[in-house]
């Protein structure tokens, strides 16, 4: 094209061929409507009550993952001896706080060198004489893997087989680093 006026005898004649097309399913008459809309569009209407329009949207909190518990075949190859535990964490005798600290950071430690198997011994707990149980450790990790602070960490875990440590232990599966 070249210059000169040709913008808008161009812009008239696109004009008119709009003036023609009718949208599909449409009569002309609607297709009239609808032009006469767009010329003259209504005012918006009035809402009785004004909501005050939020400055910046809520922040989204970042989805956690589902904690999952190991298939039929990974369990098998594990209590088999086939699929390798890469690391162990025995916290008989600590303290809750003491335990929880050392779990994070043994899960920590595990994700940044790759580990994707690992096994935390809690032991099995006694049931005193007044018919209480002592194993709070067996009650409270499988509580904290569970929760929001370790699903970073934690892919998913479920009770070990008896060759280690059945009742007392947990295989964790442990979540690659991002």
């Amino acid at each position: 094209m070249s210059g000169g006026g040709d913008g808008e005898d161009n812009d008239a004649l696109w004009d008119a061929v709009k003036k023609t097309v009718v949208p599909l399913g449409k009569s002309r008459a609607s297709a009239a409507k609808i032009e006469k809309a767009k010329t003259h569009p209504k005012p918006p209407a009035k809402r009785k009550y004004a909501h005050p329009a939020p400055s910046q949207p809520a922040p989204r909190a970042p989805s956690l993952p589902p904690i999952t518990k190991l298939d039929r075949r990974a369990r098998s190859k594990i209590a088999r001896g086939s699929t390798e535990i890469e690391g162990k964490l025995d916290l008989h005798g600590h303290k809750l706080a003491e335990a929880k600290h050392r779990l994070a950071d043994f899960l920590a430690r595990a994700q940044a060198r790759e580990k994707s198997l690992v096994l935390v011994i809690t032991g099995k707990g006694t049931v005193a004489t007044h018919g209480t149980e002592r194993g709070v450790l067996k009650r409270e990790v499988p509580m904290w893997l569970g929760s929001a602070e370790f699903r970073p960490l934690v892919i998913g875990f479920e009770e070990a087989a008896s060759r280690h440590g059945g009742a007392g232990a947990l295989y964790v599966r442990v979540r690659r680093s991002r």
